[in-house]
């Protein structure tokens, strides 16, 4: 049996910062689609244990899939913290691995895995270990044993065995019609 439990919100959704974490971590700033932010948050899971209450963790626990607007975020388990005005302010979601993906206002889809995904929405941090990856089409990858990135400040780690890849940006293929050589005649168009 699937459950399905509604979670409220701190500025915007923890989770979405996460995501919005995830997609900044690449060189060039991506945002996540800007209508996430105002979404209602859901969850989808095997189980559930725990409350709803203030100053709680409740874990969910099987196929655990959590969305919000164009968020998708999917592990084997996930601990949700919440605070004393029951607003979640942890996120914690393990998998083998835990994945999460997003469409930015472009429509660019930005995915992130690691075996963990942690996500502190007080602090505005968010940290993917170990052997995290996280992917911008059409910009790159970021691979690193633990990536952490700050959402309020914008500033990001990589730690142990750090790399990038950087992707050009795709020139324009050139026109089929190309202009006639010197000295050549056109044919008349009738």
């Amino acid at each position: 049996m699937t459950s399905s439990f509604d979670f409220p919100m701190r500025h915007g959704g923890s989770v979405l910062r996460l995501c919005l974490a995830l997609a900044l971590l690449l060189p060039l700033a991506v945002h996540a689609k800007t209508g996430d932010r105002n979404q209602p948050m859901n969850t989808s899971q095997v189980s559930v244990d725990g409350f709803n209450a203030p100053n709680t963790i409740t874990t969910l626990t099987g196929k655990v899939v959590v969305t919000q607007g164009t968020m998708k975020a999917t592990g084997d388990v996930a601990q949700v913290y919440l605070d004393g005005q029951t607003q979640v302010s942890r996120i914690v979601m393990k998998g083998s691995p835990a994945h999460i993906q997003q469409l930015d206002d472009s429509d660019r889809l930005m995915t992130g895995e690691a075996p963990t995904l942690d996500y502190d929405n007080i602090n505005g941090i968010a940290v993917l270990q170990p052997n995290a990856v996280v992917t911008q089409q059409g910009m790159g990858e970021a691979h690193a044993d633990k990536l952490t990135y700050n959402t309020n400040t914008s500033y990001f780690t990589g730690t142990g065995h750090v790399s990038m890849t950087y992707l050009p940006k795709q020139r324009q293929k050139a026109n089929a019609a190309q202009p006639a050589p010197a000295g050549s005649v056109a044919a008349p168009q009738k």
